[in-house]
């Protein structure tokens, strides 16, 4: 069931939300509550006509379903963020593997609900992403997902790395290569593949970036000696965690 109720929200107005979701009736509740919030909503059920969107619409945030006709939501996500790196991308699904939050993260989305939700926690998130985008800091919700990674503790919603000592914040190049070496944990992750999904090409240039935000990722968990990123020379980086 799929709940929504009128909640005061402050400063939505002008606030531009592109929905995809192919679900009708779920469409349209999501669609009006969010209206009658005073949030600017373009809705589209089809996955191939999303890219087509950018040309009229200039979203503050995208909302996307992951399951969609043509293309699905990781893949127009891996799309989305190749055009706009810092753009909020919220996925609903009704996919409840951590592996399937995992492998979310890892296509660029900074935030994952799962089906039924209501329309108070949507709104909520909504407000979060667009306080992280614009550097707001505002109070963690408590569902928030979190992995594991040896004596840290990894918000990849929140954009946080918690360690025993304290709070690393991460910029979303740091999300994304921490979560495709997390999905990959104990097996090599391709270095090809890092770069065509966090930049779209894998040029010299993007190539000597990685290895900067493989160094800084390195120092962030220096903190926990169990905790390697070795180099495969050749394929990419072994995450032994």
């Amino acid at each position: 069931m799929y709940l929504y109720a009128q909640i005061p929200i402050q400063n939505s107005m002008n606030t531009r939300i592109l929905y995809v979701e192919d679900e009708l009736f779920l469409g349209k509740i999501v669609k009006e509550t969010l209206e009658d919030q005073h949030f600017d909503i373009l809705w589209e059920t089809d996955g191939a006509k999303v890219m087509n969107c950018f040309n009229r619409f200039t979203p503050d945030i995208c909302v996307v379903d992951i399951m969609l006709p043509n293309i699905d939501g990781y893949s127009l996500c891996r799309q989305i963020r190749g055009l706009y790196p810092t753009l909020p991308i919220i996925f609903l699904t009704a996919k409840a593997e951590t592996s399937d939050l995992v492998r979310g993260f890892e296509a660029g989305g900074t935030d994952y609900i799962r089906k039924p939700f209501s329309m108070e926690e949507l709104i909520v998130r909504i407000k979060n992403q667009l306080n992280l985008a614009n550097g707001n800091n505002t109070e963690p919700i408590a569902s928030d997902p979190v992995i594991t990674l040896g004596k840290f503790s990894y918000y990849p919603g929140r954009y946080e790395l918690h360690a025993p000592n304290g709070m690393i914040k991460l910029s979303q190049r740091d999300i994304q290569i921490l979560n495709m070496l997390c999905s990959n944990r104990n097996r090599v992750t391709d270095r090809k593949e890092l770069l065509l999904t966090v930049w779209g090409d894998d040029s010299f240039f993007n190539s000597r970036n990685l290895d900067v935000y493989i160094r800084k990722i390195r120092t962030y968990l220096s903190g926990d000696p169990t905790l390697e990123i070795q180099t495969i020379k050749g394929k990419g980086y072994l995450f032994i965690a």
